[in-house]
């Protein structure tokens, strides 16, 4: 491994470093069991992980040991990337206890930076193999998936996605990891790796409300993938506002650009304009999208309470 700091300020020389796939389990998942871990994912060509990469190694050594810092380069290292699902870059991800804690993208400022650091809990000690932390396995896996959905809650889709994956590494066939990752990887564009790990989940664990929602999405995204562009739809329906078809592809367009306030509109606008249009095409599909985006969507919430008022009216 490249040492790429002398020792300043009371960090030992081995506090930031380069790594690579083959290193990532000693140098991230091994070394946070001990003490947190920052891993900086970045590339030469990023103008942003300039700016960031020096401020992560002067926060590091003045923390005097406190953390410590990995580099990876993404170009070098995209299986890496691609396992971390890694989107865009600087990305920055906590480890500790061998799983991902927390995490933030672009080039934040020191001050930031050092808030985000003084937020990490400690390591626990002892090595775990990146399994999540606890002694009981089951244990183990249900927090890790709570701490999962958090980060979701959060809006951190890159750190529920990294603690999906290292649920994965002790547990491959996990059925909420796999559903998780797979509604992550679809929300990021990723129809095929989303349809990859649905395909994995057990026949017997299919019948889950999450399962179902990523399916619907998944088939909505397939739906959506042949459509004109929102812009032409648009301009068709300000030349025939009572084009039904072209509103019924734009509210899918919209929908699989997560749009989804729009694409529910749209269809309450037909269904007000026509209720019987095609045998009620358009209410059947918002109660389809209303399933596959959840209870718990404002969207969803939203949309059945319009919906509700134009057919009870």
């Amino acid at each position: 491994m490249e040492i790429m700091q002398p020792q300043q300020n009371g960090a030992g020389p081995d506090l930031i470093s380069d790594s690579d796939t083959s290193g990532f389990q000693a140098d991230v998942l091994d070394a946070s069991a001990n003490t947190p871990v920052l891993v900086d994912f970045w590339a030469p060509w990023c103008g942003p992980c300039r700016q960031l990469t020096p401020t992560l190694e002067k926060v590091t050594r003045e923390a005097g040991g406190k953390i410590r810092l990995v580099k990876i380069n993404i170009d070098e290292n995209q299986a890496l990337a691609g396992q971390m699902g890694i989107q865009s870059i600087p990305a920055v991800f906590a480890f500790v206890d061998g799983r991902p804690v927390d995490g933030f993208l672009g080039a934040l400022p020191e001050s930031e930076v050092k808030r985000f650091i003084e937020r990490l809990p400690a390591a626990g000690g002892g090595g775990n193999g990146g399994q999540p932390a606890g002694n009981d396995p089951e244990e183990q896996i249900k927090i890790a998936l709570e701490q999962a959905s958090e980060a979701e809650n959060a809006g951190q889709p890159q750190v529920a996605g990294q603690i999906y994956s290292q649920i994965l590494g002790v547990a491959p066939t996990n059925a909420p990891s796999l559903i998780g990752l797979a509604r992550l990887q679809l929300q990021a564009g990723n129809a095929d790796a989303a349809k990859e790990l649905l395909d994995r989940v057990a026949e017997d664990d299919q019948e889950t409300e999450g399962y179902e929602a990523v399916k619907s999405a998944l088939a909505l995204a397939e739906e959506a993938a042949g459509l004109d562009d929102p812009a032409a739809l648009l301009e068709t329906l300000a030349a025939n506002p009572d084009d039904h078809q072209a509103r019924f592809d734009l509210a899918l367009a919209l929908n699989a650009r997560t749009d989804r306030m729009a694409a529910a509109a749209e269809l309450i606008e037909i269904i007000r304009r026509d209720r019987e249009w095609e045998e009620q095409k358009a209410r059947k599909k918002l109660l389809e999208l209303f399933d596959a985006w959840g209870p718990a969507d404002p969207a969803t919430a939203k949309g059945r309470r319009q919906l509700s008022s134009l057919l009870f009216s």
